[in-house]
């Protein structure tokens, strides 16, 4: 695909993914690759092992070299990297995997349907990939669905997969693709080749699930934050639809698309206004019209697999996607009824002596943990705490005060929310910088009809990798746990 001979730079393998599907894809395609990263071989182990086939590819690992910036044709950066890196400016070309993916697909072939949000992203493109799944299953629709982004899964990887390499009576394929802010930053202002001038990202359907501050440590205020959550819908026409929220980041967003407006709401909405809507109650239906003045549908039904009412939430973002793809309401409903979940957000994982489990290591900001709370009825005892990224804890100590015992993790996350759980008089274990240690005080304070959920409420750095690893960790550290 034009990158044989190219002189082309890996920046950030990672151990996630995207850099390692750039370096597989572009070494396949006879690029002259080099990878570096500021991490040593032992840490990229993993990731290195799977480049083992492929060979020519120069290595300058544990360090950058300004020349190798100078050099590249082609940089290919990891969207951890921030844009304003010294060692970015001496590029003469920056490229994502997500940039490489979107130049390629075939747009009459391919509809694409992009997940955006501080939290709930991952649920809500999830959900609607499984629903586009089950419509292939059923036959409802032809083709494939796939799922990729910021979900850990970069969509190089599936990119030979899609209809443009297929016959040209092929039915459409469906991509949902997870964005996070850094992304869709790197996507910022970019015309896709060949297009006559169209955005490189223009989504059929672009939802933006809940707004609310994150990495604050990175940005230098909301609005610069939200800014970049913005090129989700910059290209988009009226022939798109943009799903946002009824709050006011919601309404901003809305005000703003040149697509279809759905409105997410949790009142019913007025005759005029097009959208969909859940009420309090647990056991309630959500129902949607499509346009103003359209008859009234059921597009997620009262009972679900998915837990807590910020997941019903995600359902509804999901559902009002579906429908404006065309999908039928019913269907939707009920595949959205069996949808079970993501790992790692609100993920049951094991049960002893009647104490359920839960990981919610994705709850990375104080309000996603005060949800996860809130999902339960019973007793609940939180292990939460971890690193801070310049945020208010104020929601996650409130939370706090309602359940049984609080057990905190290392951090200096933990060490804010300390100061708010001491003055409000607040009883806590730790904070621990062993997780076993922290596991072992879990168990001592759980009975039977208990819940025990790790919900952080902050980022992971110190004692794991990142989020996904804390995670795993904790599940294989319960399960192994012997009192």
């Amino acid at each position: 695909m034009g990158y044989s001979g190219m002189k082309a730079l890996i920046m950030g393998l990672g151990v996630h993914g995207g850099g390692l599907a750039s370096a597989r894809y572009l070494a396949s395609c006879g690029a002259e690759l080099t990878v570096t990263d500021l991490r040593d071989e032992k840490a990229l182990d993993q990731s290195l092992e799977q480049l083992r086939d492929f060979q020519g590819v120069r290595y300058v690992l544990g360090r950058h070299e300004t020349a190798d910036f100078e050099n590249a044709d082609m940089v290919v950066k990891n969207p951890g990297v921030r844009p304003d890196s010294p060692y970015l400016r001496k590029a003469r070309r920056i490229e994502t995997d997500i940039s490489l993916f979107l130049d390629h697909i075939d747009r009459a072939k391919t509809r694409l349907t992009v997940v955006t949000g501080s939290k709930g992203k991952s649920s809500t493109a999830s959900a609607i990939h499984w629903v586009l799944q089950k419509a292939r299953e059923q036959r409802v629709l032809g083709g494939s669905a796939f799922l990729g982004g910021n979900i850990t899964v970069s969509p190089l990887t599936f990119l030979d997969a899609l209809g443009g390499c297929r016959a040209a009576d092929r039915p459409m394929d469906d991509v949902v693709l997870e964005l996070s802010s850094w992304q869709l930053g790197d996507l910022k202002g970019r015309i896709k080749a060949g297009s006559g001038g169209e955005a490189l990202l223009k989504p059929r359907v672009a939802a933006l699930t809940a707004i609310l501050p994150d990495h604050l440590d990175w940005y230098e205020s909301m609005e610069s934050y939200v800014a970049d959550k913005r090129v989700i819908y910059h290209g988009q026409d009226a022939r798109d639809g943009t799903v946002a929220y009824d709050d006011s980041w919601g309404r901003r967003f809305l005000s703003e698309t040149h697509a279809r407006k759905l409105v997410c709401a949790e009142h019913p909405l007025p005759e005029d206004v097009a959208g969909g809507w859940l009420l309090q109650e647990a056991s309630a239906p959500a129902f949607a019209r499509l346009s103003p003045g359209a008859p009234v549908v059921e597009i997620v039904g009262a009972k679900n697999l998915a837990l807590g009412f910020h997941q019903k939430k995600n359902l509804l973002a999901a559902g009002l996607s579906l429908l404006d793809l065309g999908l039928p309401p019913r269907f939707i409903a009920e595949s959205l009824s069996t949808f079970p979940g993501v790992e790692h957000r609100l993920e049951f994982f094991f049960e002893k002596d009647g104490v359920r489990f839960y990981n919610d290591t994705a709850a990375t900001i104080p309000e996603a943990a005060a949800a996860a709370v809130a999902a339960f009825s019973g007793n609940v005892v939180l292990l939460t705490g971890g690193a801070d990224k310049q945020l208010d804890f104020t929601p996650l100590a409130k939370a706090c005060a309602t359940v049984k015992k609080v057990v905190m993790l290392a951090g200096t996350g933990s060490v804010k929310l300390q100061a708010s759980l001491d003055a409000a008089l607040i009883p806590y274990a730790g904070p621990y910088d062993d997780l076993d240690r922290a596991v072992a005080d879990c168990f001592a304070a759980a009975a039977a009809g208990d819940v025990v959920v790790l919900s952080p409420g902050c980022a992971s750095f110190g004692m794991f990798q990142n989020e996904f690893d804390r995670g795993r960790k904790w599940k294989d550290a319960v399960r192994r746990f012997q009192p």
